[in-house]
């Protein structure tokens, strides 16, 4: 009886200890999240304002070139990190995080989200505002730079037009080199702004700023450079096979010998895009359309309307405007723009059925979620909604859904344009490899020799011969370098995840198992789809949680080894 009274007495003393500590527990729960929600509150009303003044600077500099402009830009954008730098606010978010008390699933998304995005911005503040500064700089020097051939001042366009289109080698070469000039005007700029970029990351307890970028946008730089591996592996043989095709038949154009070939025999300023070596001519379909209209149409035949998105963009060439393109969500309440320079043919087709993709991203999530959650899950998954699209330009049961071709047409083009596609899908695939792995290797040690480490990765993974004793920064000839920084593998990234929702749409959306002639025209079921699994919930949840949820995996290599290698 005594023994029984001591474990009566016991339990009795265990049920008061532990409701006292799940009290405890209650009241520190109620404690932060109380103060996490007063925090978001304040934050938004600084960060909502200036977040759209900032956006408007950025596109109206994008479009005129102006230096007062870009100045404005850069101001803005100055005062934009003082939120997110501030010592103090951070200190508060470190002290919630830290607490680990926050359970609801919202706000403890917020907390994870904006935790990331105050660290990154958590080095002095002097050196933050002047890698603005130097990255503006830069910018414009992009932006206003024109190549000059034989005493001709010549944009992006027409570049690229002399190196598809001329069938002389020296004519070729003279353009190449011509666009390759901006490399020596910003090269030495983009190395102080790199080590800068270290400094910064390295304050915050990074190795480099390569590592820094992936790990607070929640990538693991291991399974990163695992996956790159992987598709080297996966692709090297079959790209090797396509590259020797190609090689036949850029030798018979130039009338050269294969081990002639450079560089700028290759239709393209850095071989990121596929050389025509079909029969197949997929810009005479787009002679006499106009791709806009083209672009307006698909969109609202899977239910998507882009009609105001269009209607705020800035669509064609202009003196000192951005040659490039780019979505932007200027307010995350509905303002979506584009830049553009569009001519009408297959390669603007598909770079507006990309842009107008991460539109329809920005414009389908929730407006119901909180400010910081009102952007996609990664920036690779919407790279993966803008790839996905913008594949179909080059592919023949689109063009017929779209009346650009007929049925015999159709059926003519069919073999070569799926090679051609899985040729430009083989040729980017090796052409990112560069670009992350010497991203990766530059932010490492900054002082090697960038040139020679930029050919060496060429050569290697795109099997480009480097021209005889050149020794110039070609490098940062490319304007994702100095102003994308640690972004272009998300581009792969996205390619891998396009195929993935690709085959889950096709097999259990419209529930077909012919897995190459689809291009979704039509079919507004699609566009519910991707609605309400991938735009919606926005960043609601990490980047790997939303893909398995909308696919039932997560990411994964092997629908596009499927579509592009097998």
């Amino acid at each position: 009886m005594k023994h029984f009274l001591q474990c009566a007495a016991f339990f009795v003393l265990a049920g008061t200890t532990l409701v006292f500590i799940n009290g405890c527990k209650s009241n520190q729960k109620v404690k932060m999240e109380k103060e996490l929600s007063a925090f978001i509150q304040n934050y938004e009303s600084k960060a909502i304002p200036l977040t759209k003044e900032a956006n408007i600077a950025y596109w109206n500099a994008s479009i005129s070139g102006k230096d007062e402009d870009y100045k404005k830009s850069e101001k803005l954008n100055i005062q934009l990190t003082a939120i997110y730098s501030n010592k103090d606010e951070f200190a508060k978010l470190k002290k919630i995080k830290e607490s680990n008390a926050v359970t609801d699933p919202v706000l403890k998304r917020q907390l994870d989200v904006l935790y990331n995005s105050f660290l990154s911005n958590q080095a002095d503040t002097a050196k933050l505002n002047q890698m603005i500064k130097m990255q503006t700089e830069i910018e414009k020097k992009y932006s206003n730079f024109r190549a000059e051939v034989k005493g001709k001042k010549l944009n992006d366009n027409d570049i690229e037009t002399i190196l598809k289109k001329s069938v002389k080698s020296d004519e070729c070469r003279e353009a190449w080199l011509a666009h390759k000039n901006i490399g020596t005007l910003v090269s030495s700029d983009i190395i102080n702004l790199v080590k800068l970029r270290n400094e910064i990351a390295k304050e915050l307890g990074f190795n480099n700023y390569h590592e820094m970028s992936l790990k607070l946008s929640e990538q693991d730089p291991e399974e990163i450079s695992r996956i790159f591996d992987e598709l080297d592996s996966l692709t090297r043989q079959a790209y090797a096979q396509q590259k020797d095709e190609i090689d036949t038949y850029l030798a018979k154009k130039f009338n050269l010998k294969k081990e002639q070939l450079m560089p700028w025999n290759y239709q393209d300023r850095f071989f990121q895009e596929a050389p025509q070596i079909f029969t197949v001519d997929l810009d005479k379909y787009y002679k006499g359309k106009d791709v806009t209209v083209l672009t307006k149409e698909y969109y609202k035949s899977i239910g998507m309307d882009v009609e105001d998105i269009m209607k705020h963009s800035d669509l064609y060439a202009k003196a000192g405007k951005n040659q490039h393109a780019y979505c932007i969500d200027i307010d995350n309440i509905q303002d979506i723009r584009v830049l553009c320079n569009v001519v009408n043919d297959a390669n603007w087709q598909g770079t507006l059925l990309h842009e107008f993709g991460h539109g329809v991203y920005d414009k389908y999530i929730d407006q119901k979620l909180p400010f910081t959650l009102r952007n996609p899950a990664h920036t690779f998954t919407t790279e993966a909604i803008a790839e996905m699209f913008g594949r179909f330009s080059t592919n023949p049961q689109w063009l017929f859904d779209m009346k650009c071709i007929d049925g015999p047409e159709k059926d003519k083009i069919a073999t070569d344009c799926h090679k051609t596609l899985r040729l430009q899908q083989l040729v980017f695939s090796r052409w990112v490899q560069v670009m992350y792995r010497f991203e990766k290797s530059m932010y490492e040690n900054p002082d090697q020799d960038l040139s020679a480490l930029w050919w060496n990765l060429v050569e290697k993974y795109q099997m480009i011969k480097r021209p005889e004793n050149r020794n110039q920064p070609d490098w940062a000839s490319k304007i994702h370098i100095a102003t994308y920084p640690c972004y272009y593998h998300n581009y792969l990234l996205g390619e891998l995840l396009a195929s993935q929702l690709y085959y889950y749409i096709t097999k259990n959306v419209i529930k077909s198992n012919d897995f190459r002639n689809q291009s979704f025209a039509n079919k507004p079921e699609v566009g519910k789809y991707l609605i309400d699994n991938v735009f919606m919930p926005g960043a609601r949840y990490p980047w790997n949680e939303m893909i398995e949820k909308a696919t039932g995996e997560k990411l994964t290599a092997k629908y596009y080894a499927r579509q592009f290698v097998n």
